[in-house]
């Protein structure tokens, strides 16, 4: 501000800062796409708020006065400082950001590890994960897309299938001889290890291969998926596990599947859109990567 509070002009600003670097009217001019009058004008202006004078003027050339020195010094350092907050700003308005809910081992398994190369490829485009949601059936709220597993394509929302949710028969290797043993028919020694809601899920899985389970066969019931596959690690009992979620179990010898058989659950899990119309052009580019990424990963082509 100048005497008395008043406001001086930016534009004046600029234009001393330019006339101050060039040392003339003509090459500020240039610079600023203006006229030698109009930077003259604009300096005498900004002289007339400042109460001071801030050029000599020498000759065809000018010389800054002592207050000159000192304002061109404070004010061309801010008006570095601003450029580059508006700089900031307009990049950070160019990014749109995408808020995705995700299953917590869906997202550690498969989403994570290849997220950078999405981010890499479309820099503009910036990927939140919320993966506090362990639920299969309740629909995500405020959030722009979310990865959630349905029997059939869902309804009154925009859906994309990325694979179907098949279980593989698996164990850790010092159970495969338990493991054979049950299938052979003999009393099982070990437990099988169930997710609380799907509690069906062994016996539909003996029905589709014709073997006969135990009828005395413990169980141990668990509320996630990702506790499946870590009691499968352990050894803690024969499981079910989704394949397209625990391959990286199986290469590293974690898991053996000890029966050539899967159990189809006529699930799928689907890449689902709830956010604002706006944002439409960024959540095809990332479901449409999420699809072919994740798909051929399940499918096996990755």
């Amino acid at each position: 501000m100048g005497p008395a509070g008043r406001r001086i002009s930016l534009r004046g600003v600029r234009a001393f800062c330019a006339a101050a670097r060039h040392r003339t009217m003509r090459s500020a001019a240039d610079e600023l796409f203006l006229t030698p009058s109009a930077i003259s004008h604009q300096v005498r202006n900004l002289e007339a708020e400042l109460g001071v004078p801030l050029f000599e003027r020498v000759g065809r050339g000018l010389e800054l006065t002592a207050a000159g020195e000192v304002f061109y010094r404070e004010s061309s350092a801010a008006l570095v400082r601003l450029e580059a907050a508006a700089a900031n700003l307009q990049a950070s308005q160019s990014r749109v950001s995408l808020l995705v809910s995700v299953q917590p081992f869906l997202a550690s398994e498969l989403l994570m590890p290849r997220l950078q190369e999405f981010t890499r490829s479309h820099p503009k485009i910036e990927v939140n994960i919320d993966a506090s949601d362990e639920s299969t059936d309740r629909e995500a709220t405020a959030v722009d897309l979310s990865i959630r597993l349905y029997r059939r394509p869902p309804t009154g929302i925009s859906g994309q299938k990325i694979f179907p949710l098949t279980l593989l028969p698996a164990c850790a290797p010092s159970l495969e001889e338990e493991a054979a043993g049950l299938l052979a028919g003999k009393p099982a020694s070990v437990p099988f290890v169930v997710h609380k809601n799907r509690t069906g899920a062994w016996r539909q899985w003996a029905n589709q291969c014709g073997i006969r389970l135990p009828e005395s066969s413990s169980v141990i019931r668990v509320d996630s998926m990702s506790a499946i596959v870590q009691a499968a690690k352990r050894g803690v009992g024969l499981a079910l596990v989704p394949g397209e979620l625990t391959r990286s179990a199986f290469e590293r010898g974690r898991l053996v599947q000890f029966y050539n058989h899967p159990l189809e659950t006529g699930e799928a899990y689907y890449i689902c859109h709830h956010g604002d119309n706006h944002k439409l052009a960024e959540v095809k580019i990332f479901s449409d990567w999420l699809v072919e990424t994740l798909g051929q990963r399940a499918s096996g082509d990755e």
